[in-house]
């Protein structure tokens, strides 16, 4: 897959590959314990730097990952949406973390449903699954947003795979269906 120029755009943002101008930004994100208690918990730059790598690195091995995610208006990195399925991994994910300083603005779902367009569309995938932390209520309303429904309990890979996570999501039908009755 020839990855240059890949872009999502919606009407307010754009959605493109991880780039080495968005480490300051990433670093400033991963480093609030707030915005990052759901995803694995607050982070060092130097960590948040290998979080962009593997990011953009998975982009070249998978062909897929979550974009930056870009507010056209300011032109600022405000989070990162889009694919994802590491090793270990329980299913074919869309998932998605936003600045904190964005939340409420609707961006996630916003991001999250091109991005689910395009990977039922560009990859083929069958499902789309979201793997939410119990405590998360505001990852649970994007997924409900979205047309995703509870599904299971169920683990992540290790580092993380001590706390048990929800898996919402939805098949590739039930995302069709969804569309067309809007």
């Amino acid at each position: 897959m020839d990855l240059s120029g890949l872009q999502l755009e919606t009407p307010r943002l754009l959605l493109r590959l991880p780039q080495h101008e968005d480490l300051d930004a990433v670093a400033a994100f991963l480093a609030d314990e707030v915005a990052t208690r759901y995803i694995g918990g607050s982070m060092p730059r130097a960590l948040a730097w290998r979080s962009l790598a593997t990011m953009r690195g998975s982009w070249e091995l998978q062909g897929f990952a979550m974009f930056s995610v870009i507010e056209k208006d300011s032109g600022r990195w405000v989070g990162r949406v889009g694919p994802w399925k590491p090793e270990g991994w329980p299913g074919t994910e869309v998932g998605w973390s936003i600045v904190r300083e964005r939340w409420g603005r609707g961006y996630a779902p916003e991001a999250a449903a091109a991005c689910i367009d395009w990977a039922f569309a560009t990859l083929g995938w069958e499902q789309v699954i979201h793997t939410i932390d119990p405590d998360n209520a505001g990852s649970r309303t994007v997924a409900a947003k979205l047309g995703s429904r509870f599904l299971r309990m169920g683990a992540l890979p290790e580092p993380h795979h001590e706390r048990a996570v929800e898996i919402w999501g939805q098949s590739r039908a039930q995302w069709a269906g969804r569309e067309a009755a809007a």
